[in-house]
């Protein structure tokens, strides 16, 4: 059986940052009261020093209108290729100010926003979570899939994670 290792401050917003920015791409989940509740892949542009997650989005799309009516959002990132797993429940909130436009504002995005940090439809979200749980590997890649093959030849039951609650 895997590990429980439960990390809190400064240790907590480090492993939050670590796992998320080596991803980068998370399935950020909105309406969460209904189900089949609303998904889509998001791309994070930044963890900040307190744990909050910071995306670029469309003034008018579904998710910043599911986002008015509740601001409680899951997000959801796999790092297969590492075994590395993190899920973030918190709120969400909106902001159009010029100076966090700014602040976040990423070259590439302007692939959605042709308009650049001046498109009338950029807005910046801010996930501040609430609750989040992570699972990794506590040896690396390679260690876990040789410890991996052995418990598979020798018919034994292979658990070489580490998962916890991260209180950020």
């Amino acid at each position: 059986m895997g590990d429980f290792k439960n990390l809190s401050n400064e240790e907590a917003v480090a492993k939050l940052k670590k796992l998320a920015e080596a991803t980068r791409v998370c399935m950020f989940c909105t309406d969460l009261s209904h189900t089949p509740f609303s998904t889509r892949p998001m791309s994070v542009q930044e963890v900040d020093e307190s744990g909050n997650l910071w995306f670029l989005s469309s003034a008018d799309s579904n998710k910043n209108f599911e986002i008015r009516q509740d601001e409680t959002v899951q997000l959801l990132f796999a790092n297969v290729s590492d075994s590395e797993y993190l899920s973030i429940y918190g709120k969400a909130f909106i902001y159009k100010d010029k100076t966090t436009i700014e602040d976040k504002w990423s070259p590439m995005a302007k692939a959605w926003f042709t308009e650049g940090k001046d498109d009338p439809n950029l807005t910046v979200l801010r996930v501040q979570p609430e609750y989040v749980y992570y699972w990794d590997t506590k040896n690396g890649k390679m260690v876990s899939m040789l410890k991996i093959a052995a418990a598979a030849i020798i018919g034994k039951t292979m658990d070489d994670g580490i998962e916890g609650k991260l209180s950020v």
